[in-house]
């Protein structure tokens, strides 16, 4: 067997060395692709034995030329930028990172949240701009005794629900995959979809992007949020159907609106764009210098369980990993 290569498609990090450092444990080989194009991507993974993804796509020709690939390990959470069913085809598994910026997104909804209802990003636009005065911000209510509803109770939001409790805010939350003794033990009522947008003063997104999600929140259920909401997003951007948004918001049936992520990245232009009860932050929840070298240690570390023969800890695509293994031995 010769020297063990895993190419990197793309980076947005200041630097590999925290993936650089697990995969020297099996003296691999690291080629980074010069831009994130199907052909630089090709260049250094055709003939990887794994391959590390950020944001770039992974389509299913991509993988059908990836002759001895055994894994595919994305740099972050979801994985809807790779073709996962051509990849399963293929017989390599795609593992994801689950849990590493529990903390930073977090803290990013629930400032999103406190900013979005003390009105903080407008007050500092009038202050800047010479006005000095609380009546143009009013009116601005209580937290305490409001209604959080979680879409998606997973690792973030759960761990968001004892900050929110924590200013006094009753939690609800909808998933189908969640059970309510999970719930209940969190402390967290369980409600339908339907109940969850007629109680809730704050709706946080936390689902994953599938063809179920997308477009999630459109005009109609929009129109059932309570006319004093705010929608707040920091999970996937086409979740929430912007136009829609933005047609809710002139017609000021809801509150405002806090988003993260975007349906386009950089996004050209915006409907959302330049409105005092939007804020929108660049994607950036899940970061903190400890969250990307938690982030890269974790994904190489997958890499070199499959590269070792061992089972990887967070597989998109298990079956895949009941045949024969590919890699390493080809």
């Amino acid at each position: 067997m010769g020297q063990l290569l895993v190419s990197v498609a793309d980076s947005a990090f200041p630097n590999l060395d925290p993936a650089r450092e697990v995969l020297e444990r099996i003296g691999a080989n690291i080629l980074l692709a010069t831009e994130a194009t199907p052909d630089s991507i090709m260049k250094v993974a055709r003939q990887a034995d794994a391959l590390l993804v950020t944001y770039a796509k992974i389509t299913a020709e991509m993988i059908g030329q990836m002759s001895r690939c055994s894994i595919i390990a994305r740099f972050g959470i979801g994985v809807d930028n790779v073709d996962v069913a051509a990849a399963s085809g293929a017989g390599i598994v795609v593992t994801r990172v689950p849990d590493y910026c529990v903390d930073e997104v977090s803290d990013h909804t629930m400032a999103l949240l406190l900013a979005l209802v003390r009105k903080i990003p407008f007050a500092n636009s009038l202050v800047n701009a010479g006005r000095w005065g609380m009546p143009a911000v009013a009116p601005i209510h209580r937290l305490r005794g409001t209604v959080l509803g979680l879409v998606g109770f997973g690792k973030i939001p759960q761990l968001l629900v004892g900050k929110a409790k924590a200013f006094g805010i009753k939690i609800v939350a909808y998933d189908p995959y969640v059970s309510e003794s999970v719930m209940t033990s969190a402390g967290v009522q369980q409600v339908d979809f339907a109940k969850l947008l007629r109680v809730s003063d704050f709706v946080s997104i936390h689902a994953p992007l599938l063809p179920e999600t997308h477009h999630l929140f459109n005009a109609e259920v929009l129109a059932q949020m309570k006319t004093t909401a705010y929608l707040i997003n920091t999970a996937r951007g086409p979740i929430v159907d912007e136009a829609a948004l933005a047609h809710a918001l002139d017609a000021g049936q809801l509150a405002g609106a806090a988003l993260d992520v975007l349906s386009s990245e950089p996004p050209m232009a915006s409907s959302l764009f330049g409105r005092d009860n939007v804020i929108l932050t660049p994607h950036m929840s899940f970061y903190s210098v400890e969250s990307l070298i938690e982030l890269q240690t974790k994904a190489a570390e997958e890499v070199v369980r499959v590269l070792t023969g061992q089972l990887p800890l967070n597989p998109i695509n298990p079956e895949v990993l009941n045949r024969t293994t590919r890699g390493a031995d080809a």
